[in-house]
């Protein structure tokens, strides 16, 4: 479509937040023509609050399918975009200078990270563990029925199962 746009379809463009995103992601962009892929992936991360990294292949594709097939062919055809599907590349148009004013703020590049910090893990798991021990060991009334083997291999499985999944989180800061 040539010229400016009518402001009903302003409006109508900018009423879904993931075309509010996309557009957000190419007035971002370091290059007018982006991977579609790699814009379906930020909006997800921007949706889920977390990053690219972090997402699922669930929340990648729930995001990357109505992309794909709605909601960027809507902007091309109202000429703020050139949408080449078959190449998977999204082009900003010039026509996408009309909606820069309604978009909110940038979106944060990334989110604040959450820092796991898994000493805490390991002194609540020792802290744990130490209380089941010391219980069957003196046959204190929850635990005089545990046996002490039974209560070290708890305590050994926790310990390892916190392990576990300090190590696939990839976080190996301590």
């Amino acid at each position: 479509m040539d010229g400016d746009l009518e402001v009903d379809d302003v409006f109508h463009l900018l009423q879904n937040q993931r075309r509010r995103y996309a557009l957000q992601y190419l007035q971002m962009a370091d290059s007018d023509t982006v991977k579609m892929r790699d814009l379906a992936e930020k909006v997800a991360a921007w949706e889920h609050d977390t990053t690219v990294e972090l997402l699922s292949s669930k929340q990648r594709q729930r995001v990357y399918i109505p992309l794909y097939q709605n909601h960027l062919p809507k902007l091309a055809e109202e000429g703020v975009i050139d949408y080449q599907q078959s190449r998977g590349v999204v082009t900003r148009l010039d026509g996408a200078d009309q909606l820069d004013d309604h978009l909110p703020d940038a979106v944060e590049e990334e989110p604040e990270e959450v820092e796991t910090v898994w000493p805490h893990y390991y002194l609540a798991t020792a802290g744990l563990g130490s209380v089941l021990l010391a219980g069957t060991l003196t046959d204190t009334f929850l635990f005089a029925a545990v046996p002490g083997a039974v209560a070290g291999g708890v305590v050994l499985a926790t310990v390892a199962l916190v392990a576990l999944l300090q190590a696939a989180t990839g976080d190996d800061s301590y």
